[in-house]
């Protein structure tokens, strides 16, 4: 089993999303209550003494440290749509993932996982050349780096081609479709902390979601394990984790009692 995979259920949310004296997320207080930290590495957002400080935080909290790569669009955070050729989508992912990994290493910590951000998420569904070049440059890393995602079969598929472990994840802060595919931040509605613990409660006891016209939908884990994400930037974020790390450990008992972190 890859290190980086989950073991039980887990939290992890994208950490180091400033650059310079802007800040966004409250990385510091959301630390004690995450398993894994996806950290921004350049491009969406980001530079070298965040990445190195957030990779400290890790290290203090036993966080799992993973890579965030995302489209080179500081100004609209990697969430707007841009046309790259799989070609140089291949060396951005790298770039990114070399440079975390460059730090990382200066510090003796492990890259735990990879999980693309945002629009570059969304551009891999709609693209399976940009799919393949993502995962291909994510393969460089090792076979026991898992990439992060939400369920989706085309994805899992191509990560077993490649041999990397996939790693599936539920959003709880973000809305699905009734296909159960991930609608983005900006068109969903605003979680609260009580519908953010809830929805991790039935993700992990129950394997269903609810879409964004209230019907149900299986996320197909079958009991594996899964990663719940946490979006940093939410401005209910600490509200929103706390109830969603009451909901995790309550299931952990439940079904996974015997699995230490």
């Amino acid at each position: 089993m890859a290190s980086g995979l989950a073991r039980k259920y887990e939290i992890n949310a994208d950490m180091g999303e400033g650059f310079g004296r802007w800040k966004m997320g409250p990385d510091e207080e959301l630390m004690p209550y995450i398993d894994a930290a996806n950290i921004a590495c350049g491009y969406h957002a980001g530079d070298p003494s965040i990445m190195l400080k957030t990779v400290r935080l890790c290290k203090k909290h036993g966080v799992k440290a993973g890579a965030h790569p995302g489209l080179q669009d500081m100004f609209g955070f990697g969430r707007r749509k841009i046309e790259i050729d799989p070609k140089d989508m291949y060396a951005m992912v790298l770039y990114q993932v070399g440079a975390l990994k460059a730090i990382l290493n200066s510090e003796g910590v492990e890259l735990s996982h990879i999980k693309p951000h945002g629009e570059l998420f969304f551009y891999m569904q709609r693209d399976e050349t940009i799919m393949r070049a993502v995962l291909e440059a994510c393969a460089t890393f090792g076979d026991n780096i898992p990439v992060y995602a939400s369920q989706n079969a085309t994805q899992e598929a191509m990560c077993r081609e490649l041999g990397i472990p996939f790693q599936g994840e539920v959003y709880v802060d973000i809305d699905y479709s009734p296909e159960g595919k991930l609608i983005p931040v900006a068109q969903s509605k605003v979680a609260t902390p009580e519908s953010c613990y809830e929805r991790a409660l039935s993700a992990s006891l129950k394997d269903e979601g609810k879409d964004n016209s209230g019907g149900i939908f299986s996320f197909g884990f079958e009991g594996k394990p899964f990663s719940i994400c946490v979006h940093s930037d939410h401005p209910t974020v600490l509200q929103n984790v706390t109830g969603v790390r009451n909901a995790v450990d309550e299931a952990n008992k439940q079904r996974f009692p015997n699995v230490s972190k």
